[in-house]
């Protein structure tokens, strides 16, 4: 005990102890220096949003100093772009925005995240740019991947009055929205209002020597190494970055974010709203078979979650379910042609107007569309309509079949007695009394008692 005592008494014996209270303090400081990279591929939807918003909130948690969203995305939808830029803005830590790899690109909607992010940076051989607004007729406007121009500002007008003031006013909204951007982060203003209204783009050398980004970077190593030493503005506080020796965490969307971007892929959910439709369509027809019904119900409501966060044109869908209807009335209706063919055609344009194409990426796929119109058409007219035909066709079994059969008696009888049908005896009842080898027919059946009448009592 004494030895035990008198080292940790020394100098060495209390350097140690010194080292050992300090360790976790140098495993925190060493677990913070870390950036955590957001991958931004292909369209902006739902799912992009959902998974950047948890991917900030992760890097928060994991003690990350830098998040790296490394983009390339030809645009998608403003409601989920807004979305990115809030979570950027309210971020406790920096956000880059990088362009990579070379060849990618950062339009419409990237270019308003870019001009976002606490650094905008690109890689050698990308672009920016193409930001003007388009028009969706279901939720507002949208951003496009540069649809065009609109003149001066959308000033000129098409002669159509109303549809030109609110295309005026969606560029109006997204060229203030961009600027106000590029004044938080000390950009050129002036080329981000030309995006918008001109649909203008730029290289990356082009960009930074405008003003429009911060650096150019070869790699993530060398976005490292530039951003070293860097002011940037977070949550209205000044923050030098400190990127040397920072590990990299890649966080790929995990099951939540894949399977949202499944569901909100416009030819998913519109397979999907179809599938609902057959199967609850099978289960009322034929009650009891369970699985079409479940199997359509899951289906609808998947599909209808889908279009709740999609732009969808709600005059598109009531077309799609009119020639969905037309469709099924042609089966029952005898209309030589007339309801199917106009099902059909209303299907096709439902379904081609179902979602607002100005968005790059959200809208059905035409040779989708058009192999199940006519695989609808032919399920409606064609089995459908065989199975109508079926009942409609005399009953050959059971308790119906018997009705209006023709027999013979077997013995002479004026109250009950037996005859013979399809070669098989049964006790009978009459109210005419009958001889024996006497025609019969059936009127009801009660149990396995028959009534009849003579045949020649038939009128």
């Amino acid at each position: 005990m004494n030895y035990i005592a008198g080292f940790r008494n020394s100098c060495f014996g209390k350097l140690l102890l010194l080292l050992l209270c300090m360790a976790p303090l140098w495993a925190l400081a060493a677990e913070e220096r870390r950036a955590v990279v957001l991958e931004v591929k292909g369209v902006i939807g739902p799912a992009t949003s959902d998974y950047i918003h948890r991917g900030i909130g992760q890097a928060e948690s994991r003690h990350a100093v830098l998040v790296i969203l490394r983009m390339d995305t030809p645009g998608g939808l403003d409601s989920a772009m807004r979305d990115i830029i809030q979570d950027i803005l309210v971020s406790p830590i920096p956000v880059v925005g990088y362009v990579s790899p070379s060849g990618a690109r950062a339009a419409s909607a990237g270019t308003y995240i870019l001009y976002a992010s606490h650094v905008a940076a690109m890689a050698p051989g990308t672009n920016l740019g193409a930001a003007t607004p388009v028009e969706i007729g279901a939720i507002g406007p949208e951003i496009s991947g540069g649809e065009g121009k609109d003149g001066e500002g959308g000033a000129k007008g098409n002669g159509a009055g109303g549809h030109d003031t609110m295309k005026r006013k969606q560029i109006n909204d997204s060229a203030a929205y961009i600027r106000s951007l590029a004044d938080l982060r000390g950009r050129n203003a002036e080329w981000a209002e030309l995006a918008v209204r001109e649909a203008a783009s730029l290289p990356a050398a082009a960009a930074l020597e405008k003003g429009v980004i911060d650096l150019v970077a070869t790699d993530m190593d060398d976005l490292l190494q530039q951003l070293q030493g860097r002011t940037v503005t977070v949550l209205g506080k000044s923050r030098v970055l400190e990127t040397s020796r920072l590990s990299i965490e890649t966080l790929a969307p995990d099951w939540r974010s894949r399977l949202l971007a499944v569901i909100t892929d416009p030819n998913v959910a519109y397979v999907l709203m179809l599938i609902g439709i057959y199967g609850l369509f099978f289960e009322f027809a034929n009650p009891g078979y369970v699985l079409p019904g479940v199997a359509g119900a899951i289906s609808l409501v998947l599909a209808l979650y889908a279009f709740q966060i999609l732009p969808v044109n709600y005059a598109g869908l009531a077309l799609l379910s009119l020639g969905l209807m037309f469709m099924l009335a042609e089966a029952f209706v005898p209309s030589f042609g007339a309801l199917g063919i106009g099902g059909v055609i209303g299907f096709v344009i439902g379904s081609i107007i179902l979602f607002d194409q100005g968005e790059a990426g959200y809208a059905v796929s035409l040779p989708l569309i058009l192999a199940l119109a006519l695989l609808s058409a032919g399920f409606f007219l064609f089995i459908v309509g065989a199975a109508v035909k079926a009942r409609r066709r005399p009953v050959v079994s059971g308790r119906e079949e018997l009705l209006h059969m023709r027999g013979e008696a077997l013995d002479d009888f004026a109250d009950s007695g037996r005859i013979r049908i399809h070669g098989e005896v049964w006790q009978a009842v009459t109210k005419v009394p009958l001889k024996r080898g006497e025609k019969v027919k059936v009127r009801s059946v009660e149990g396995l008692v028959l009534s009849v009448e003579p045949e020649t009592e038939e009128k």
